[in-house]
């Protein structure tokens, strides 16, 4: 097992990468950016990097204009701050003119921790997917953090939304990965169900796998870190192949990807059940990341107890 690291990490890293290749990138944040970690774009191009302050909205319209203007902005907070706050600036000045802004979410979902509900983006993902023209992408691991960064300037055209954790996790991909937008990654297969997990869920799903093998129930498990344009074929092939899809996210089980999942089983379903693991219309609250993983069943032994009861074992 690799190092353990966080996406937030890996994706300011990447920003200097992005920075050295892309001239025409500008950084934007919202006096957050040790914990964003813009400041290593910071320290390497200052002249290309502005601190808006606590002014999420104002940080947002200029970034619209900049791009607008040919520049390529990165928009940096905590995802609730920047999805929530700016809903109306995000939806008229960024995604219905089809702006290229990246909107970087950090510190998203429950593991945020002890600062508690008002800082905690349950619901940011959903917020996100219902905007024309966004894209929406979850990264896995460090390794894809980057390849999503990078991608981010020079292969998508159009805003993205890019949701980024604090909590550290192992690479669960390899260095040849190769970032495809609207496209899932079968991770490990199995005939008893699918788990279809996004963010560092991934690795958890990976190790409720694990365990659920030790009861002789084998998954297959899927990384479905777009969640817009969600890879529909990647779904219809899981409900073919196992008659029990479940997906697995830090994130509200309404609107986000087991939202998106269950749209595509309403409408194209052939049978498969699904299940959807989240947190269930609730506000997080203060705790550590761990507390509150556990209290919405969120780890790798909650799961495989859960599951191996729709299989008798």
């Amino acid at each position: 097992m690799s190092e353990r690291r966080e996406t937030r990490d890996a994706y300011g890293e990447a920003l200097v990468e992005v920075g050295r290749a892309h001239p025409e990138v500008v950084v934007l944040d919202a006096d957050l950016y040790k914990s964003t970690r813009t400041v290593y774009f910071r320290d390497a191009f200052p002249e290309r990097f502005i601190d808006i302050g606590i002014a999420e909205a104002d940080m947002v319209s200029t970034a619209a204009g900049m791009a607008a203007s040919g520049l390529i902005p990165y928009c940096n907070s905590f995802a609730i701050f920047l999805t929530a706050h700016c809903y109306d600036q995000i939806r008229i000045q960024i995604a219905y003119p089809n702006l290229h802004v990246i909107l970087a979410g950090s510190s998203a979902g429950l593991t945020q921790g002890p600062d508690g509900a008002s800082h905690q983006s349950l619901e940011d993902i959903a917020l996100m997917r219902m905007l024309p023209n966004m894209r929406v992408l979850v990264p896995a691991d460090g390794v894809e953090a980057r390849a999503m960064t990078l991608a981010a300037a020079a292969k998508i055209d159009g805003p993205v939304y890019l949701r980024l954790g604090r909590y550290p996790v192992p690479d669960v991909l390899d260095k040849e990965y190769r970032f495809q937008l609207g496209k899932a990654v079968v991770l490990r297969q199995g005939p008893d169900l699918t788990l279809i997990a996004c963010g560092h869920m991934v690795n958890v799903a990976l190790q409720a796998a694990e365990l659920l093998a030790n009861r002789q129930v084998q998954a297959t498990v899927i990384n479905m870190s777009t969640i817009k344009p969600l890879d529909r074929e990647a779904v219809l092939w899981a409900m073919n192949a196992t008659p029990l899809v479940v997906t697995i996210e830090e994130h509200s089980i309404l609107g986000g990807l087991g939202g998106a999942v269950a749209e595509v089983m309403a409408e194209d379903g052939y049978g498969a059940r699904l299940i959807r693991l989240g947190t269930r219309d609730v506000f997080g609250e203060s705790g550590t990341a761990d507390e509150l993983l556990e209290k919405h069943g969120l780890t790798p032994v909650a799961i495989a107890e859960r599951l191996r009861h729709q299989f008798g074992r």
